[in-house]
């Protein structure tokens, strides 16, 4: 089997709130046309600063996401101190750009909170290019999320506003890609850590979303 028919359909995004950065991602992994797993973990804790998600091949997404966080606790039990976020990202770009001849087949998202309060997100490509912005979406979703993230965010938006616009975003996402679905995932990172949202409040948001608009899918 080709790595091509092994890819996993995903849709992910990163954006920066006032007080930190939401991560959202949801929960469905195919193969094929085939829905291969239905809770699949794409949204992963690298510190309790910096966090990550995943779309693309799960094995290397997994397998970066364990590269990133062991190379970060590393540097942090030497030097003594956080690494930043753009240092995060940029020693995982390094990473992804000495394999371009063999490249992983992902599409990364990096967020997290410098010591100074700042809230920052990154979009990485397979080939280790990362860019950062306000709010950035990976996967087969993507495009169906920022055209709610165009129309909807601005920089001023606290956490739960950041959460309940990831959650949207990503119900949106779900009614027109079928690679995406079966559940949500959201975490808020903040100056007092990473915080992964309860699946019930995350329900409420979605039953709260649906109830106000009526064309939303069912997931």
């Amino acid at each position: 089997m080709d790595k091509e028919s092994n890819k996993k359909g995903t849709t992910t995004l990163g954006l920066v709130c006032k007080d930190g950065v939401v991560l959202a991602t949801e929960k469905r992994a195919t193969k094929g046309h085939m829905i291969s797993h239905k809770d699949t973990k794409k949204l992963f804790r690298v510190t309790d600063n910096i966090g990550m998600t995943i779309a693309g091949l799960v094995g290397d997404g997994q397998a970066l996401t364990r590269f990133l966080r062991s190379e970060v606790e590393l540097y942090e039990l030497k030097r003594k101190k956080t690494m930043s976020v753009e240092a995060a990202t940029t020693l995982l770009s390094n990473i992804m750009m000495g394999r371009r001849m063999m490249p992983y087949f992902v599409g990364l998202i990096v967020g997290g909170v410098d010591k100074d309060g700042s809230g920052k997100v990154y979009s990485i490509d397979a080939l280790g290019g990362a860019i950062p912005d306000k709010y950035v979406a990976e996967g087969s979703g993507s495009q169906f999320v920022y055209g709610v993230l165009e129309d909807h965010y601005e920089e001023d938006m606290d956490m739960d506003e950041g959460a309940r616009l990831a959650v949207l975003s990503l119900l949106v996402s779900s009614s027109r890609d079928s690679a995406s679905g079966d559940g949500i995932r959201v975490a808020k990172i903040t100056e007092e850590g990473f915080q992964e949202v309860e699946d019930e409040k995350v329900d409420e948001m979605i039953s709260d979303l649906r109830e106000k608009k009526k064309n939303l899918p069912a997931l």
